[in-house]
């Protein structure tokens, strides 16, 4: 009787109600590097961590692009041999255009872990704040936005900034209260702040303070605020 290949035994477990379970017993730790490459494609949620652990870089490479998992925790759990080795981040390179695109999307937290980490993902991340297309369902948290300019400093330019703030929630979008929770928030982080930001949110609360009706005295006290944001070195 001719032998199944790895593929073929996979396709048969799938008519079992606990199909995944199954594959993992007899897959994740097989001796055979192609079983596990090939456990890694076929596993029906996605490639298990363990499997981006796998010491087999192909595998390793294959479950990456398969998992469900977020960015950093996928970079993470990943190889830093595959990721310092021109040829092996290549394999990765699709996905990890989506992900820095997921990252950036989001609010820069995960996406400064993975570059002060990863370094060598700079070109890439600066490449998607530029050209990614802006979703604005999470905005960038500002002590976040700020480290990504200081660990970007050399790349940031006009395009870059630009392709920051729009990412970060902008005043419109606010009421009142909320406009005045966000200074008291920026002030209490204020030396954290980036210069560049510093002079975005003065100028957005200045153009924003004099679009509204305020009564003469709070836009003194208002101002007074926005000059302490913009003295804070």
């Amino acid at each position: 009787m001719e032998e199944l290949s790895y593929k073929e035994e996979i396709e048969a477990l799938q008519s079992y109600s606990d199909y995944e379970a199954r594959g993992d017993l007899l897959y994740m730790q097989h001796e055979d590097d192609a079983a596990r490459l090939e456990w890694a494609f076929y596993r029906p949620s996605g490639s298990h961590p363990q499997q981006i652990q796998d010491p087999n870089h192909l595998v390793a490479i294959m479950a990456f692009n398969h998992s469900r998992l977020g960015a950093l925790e996928r970079f993470d759990l990943l190889s830093p041999e595959i990721i310092m080795s021109d040829v092996l981040r290549n394999k990765i390179r699709n996905r990890s255009r989506m992900l820095f695109r997921a990252m950036i999307d989001d609010d820069f937290c995960d996406l400064v872990s993975v570059l002060q980490k990863y370094p060598i993902f700079m070109e890439l991340a600066c490449d998607q704040m530029i050209n990614g297309r802006i979703w604005n369902e999470t905005y960038a948290k500002p002590d976040a936005a700020s480290a990504f300019l200081c660990l970007a400093a050399e790349k940031v330019d006009e395009k870059l900034f630009a392709g920051l703030k729009g990412r970060l929630r902008p005043l419109s979008s606010m009421n009142i209260d909320e406009v005045k929770e966000h200074l008291e928030s920026l002030l209490y982080q204020a030396q954290n702040l980036h210069i560049l930001l510093k002079e975005y949110y003065v100028t957005a609360f200045e153009q924003w303070m004099a679009k509204t009706s305020l009564h003469p005295l709070q836009k003194t006290l208002w101002q007074k605020k926005i000059n302490h944001l913009k003295e804070i070195p």
